[in-house]
């Protein structure tokens, strides 16, 4: 009963908070309303480009400033780490105020300098990244009969050797009138008033819109340069623009300055402020997905299977023929044990390097522990792309807070092995709460290096970069201690036989077991590989990744592949009486990371064709073999922790004197 009623309180609990959540509407940010007329003030992110995988500040480039200077818009940690740098920008739109011909600025002549780089940001493919009100802007072309969508438009074009930068934008601005009724019903709460702001007075007739759409056209117009010598910012351009996105007319030459325009119309639109996103997130393949799906189940049905036949065949068989004869027939069989019995006295025997075992399981279970809480996380909606940063904010918390997890296996799987020995306990911890965290820093110190060398906004911050030290030291760490110390005090599990003195000699194998160990990494791969070109493109080709129901399917069923491959590979290397299976066991499922590598470098060889440089190519290499690394320690961690119990549980249930 009291079990029932702590699980009412739990369920209560998380309704609540959910509710709470949902009060103000996940992605992103509530609603905002704006009456007619009122300011809207567009941002700008970084410059980005999926040639160089490097982004830079928008005003890196010759670009208009606003007049009251740039300002840094807020940040979470997980935008910094992405590189993004939100500022404002001189665009000023009036709600529902259709404007054109707005002169914005006629920059400074251009120095030689600015003037390469220019060219060699256009050369480059950089996309300018526009915000309004927490949306990108979206740019469509046509393509034959298709019609393609695209975050951000470029910086400019090459055309016949001449470069042209786009001067003039056509923003169009989709809005829908803002409706009292209906958004307390679209927040999910029924005292939607608080949350909300209400209209003047008791809900005066006065219209309010929120923005649900944000699209540019971006254009190249032959500015005349002098007509605009005495003309204010936000002032109107001397004589007619006519914007046409097919032709360019005013090439960029050195020492001459450039003009910048803009216009804006808004558009009543019937998309409600929920799916205002929906345009971004187009989902594209979906039947692709079920397809990976559908091939991991069919792996994961033929693994099963087998390892239903090694459970009832073969153990249940050997057992129930063992326990039926008398004793003179029992001592005979003694004689003519086969295959996994014999081991029977080494099969517990501590493996080579067991701390360095044990931390790597511990950092598994740590890794593994967060890719489930934040997939899962993501797949209920509290990490929607709408608000940024939020996913790898999320991912470092869960990190951090899962490392009693890592403390405790690490220490706990150390007793086992030492059979409840507690002398080193505390440097098993020590070196678990610094091994992955210890390679990670490496890894990214190094990328940074190069980052600060070419002065991209991807570099982390030297004052961020102390922040992550200091999230290491004093929250990561002690946590892992704490586990570490709970997990000394924690009983050690029990093993079901006695490890003889003498190991014994394991006879000559057929081909050498490290290749069928290898070679076993295949299985998880191919339940993985459709899911990874998903994230590697929304990684490296800016699309924004959001099937986190399908990621949620694809990782649970990697996990299940995993633990099946190691373990139908651990009692094949048990039955011709090898008994190392500790280390295999963990690489057995741990070796798809292998494959996930060479995947990596194939797709920067034939999809990311474009990446410019050995610096960008470098970046690539160094983030994927970070992630290569992290999925190893998790995959092999359920590799080795199912292999682990499967022993246990053989050898517990055979009886031998």
């Amino acid at each position: 009963m009291d079990h029932f009623s702590n699980f009412k309180i739990w369920v209560l609990t998380l309704s609540l908070i959910f509710q709470s959540v949902y009060g103000f509407y996940l992605p992103g940010s509530y609603p905002h309303k704006y009456n007619v007329g009122e300011a809207l003030s567009v941002k700008v992110n970084s410059i980005t480009s999926i040639d160089t995988e490097m982004p830079f500040s928008y005003y890196s480039l010759p670009f208009c400033q606003p007049a009251e200077g740039i300002k840094d818009s807020a940040e979470n940690l997980g935008e910094l780490l992405m590189g993004d740098r939100i500022e404002n920008s001189p665009y000023r739109f009036k709600m529902h105020v259709n404007e054109s011909e707005i002169f914005l600025c006629r920059a400074d002549p251009l120095s030689t300098e600015n003037f390469k780089l220019l060219k060699k940001r256009i050369d480059e493919m950089y996309q300018v990244n526009l915000i309004l009100d927490n949306l990108p802007a979206i740019r469509y072309t046509k393509k034959e009969a298709y019609l393609l969508r695209w975050t951000g438009y470029p910086v400019g074009i090459k055309v016949q050797d001449a470069y042209y930068v786009f001067n003039h934008l056509k923003f169009k601005v989709l809005v829908h009138k803002y409706e009292e009724a209906n958004m307390a019903r679209v927040m999910g709460t029924g005292d939607g008033a608080e949350v909300i702001p209400t209209i003047g007075n008791g809900g005066s007739d006065i219209p309010g819109y929120m923005v649900v759409g944000f699209e540019v056209v971006p254009c190249n117009f032959m500015h005349n340069v002098q007509s605009v010598k005495n003309s204010k910012m936000y002032g109107k351009y001397p004589s007619p623009i006519k914007c046409d996105p097919t032709t360019v007319a005013m090439p960029i030459r050195e020492n001459e300055p450039i003009v910048f325009t803009y216009e804006v119309t808004f558009e009543e639109s019937d998309i409600k402020w929920p799916s205002r996103w929906d345009a971004y997130l187009r989902m594209e393949g979906s039947k692709v997905h079920w397809f990976s799906i559908m091939n991991s189940l069919m792996v994961i049905t033929f693994l099963a299977g087998i390892v239903l036949v090694i459970f009832l065949r073969t153990v249940r068989r050997d057992l129930t023929r063992y326990e039926e004869l008398d004793k003179e027939a029992q001592a005979q069989m003694n004689e003519e044990l086969s295959g996994w019995k014999l081991v029977v006295g080494d099969v517990f025997r501590a493996p080579t390097n067991a701390s360095l075992l044990c931390v790597m399981v511990g950092d598994g279970v740590q890794i593994l522990g967060m890719a489930v809480v934040t997939i899962l996380f993501a797949a209920l909606g509290f990490m929607s792309p709408a608000s940024r940063g939020t996913l790898i904010t999320g991912m470092l918390i869960f990190y951090m807070i899962l490392g009693i997890a890592a403390g405790y296996v690490a220490v706990r799987l150390w007793r086992t092995i030492g059979c409840g020995d507690h002398k080193g306990w505390v440097s098993v911890s020590w070196r678990a709460a610094c091994f992955f965290p210890g390679i990670a820093f490496f890894i990214l110190t190094i990328l940074n290096f190069l980052l600060w060398g070419s002065h991209s906004t991807g570099a982390i911050p030297i004052s961020l970069f102390v922040v992550l030290i200091l999230l290491w030291f004093c929250i990561s760490v002690p946590l892992t201690l704490i586990g570490g110390y709970f997990g000394a005090k924690a009983p050690h599990i029990e093993y079901p036989v006695r490890t003889n003195q003498i190991p014994r000699e394991i006879p000559a194998q057929k081909y050498p077991s490290w290749l069928l160990v290898l070679g076993a990494g295949t299985l998880p791969f191919g339940t993985l590989f459709i899911e990874l070109f998903f994230i590697m493109s929304s990684i490296w080709m800016g699309r924004v990744y959001y099937v986190f129901g399908f990621l949620l399917i694809v990782f649970i069923l990697l996990v299940v592949v995993c633990a099946e491959v190691s373990l139908v590979l651990t009692y094949m290397h048990l039955c011709v009486e090898d008994w190392k299976w500790w280390w295999k066991s963990f690489f057995a499922s741990g070796s798809v990371a292998i494959y996930i590598f060479l995947y990596s470098i194939n797709y920067l060889v034939f999809d990311l064709k474009s990446l410019s440089g050995p610096i960008s190519a470098t970046l690539y290499l160094g983030y994927s073999l970070l992630m290569v690394l992290a999925i190893m320690f998790a995959t092999g961690t359920v590799g080795f922790l199912s292999s682990f119990w499967f022993v246990h549980y053989l050898f517990s249930s055979v009886k031998l004197d």
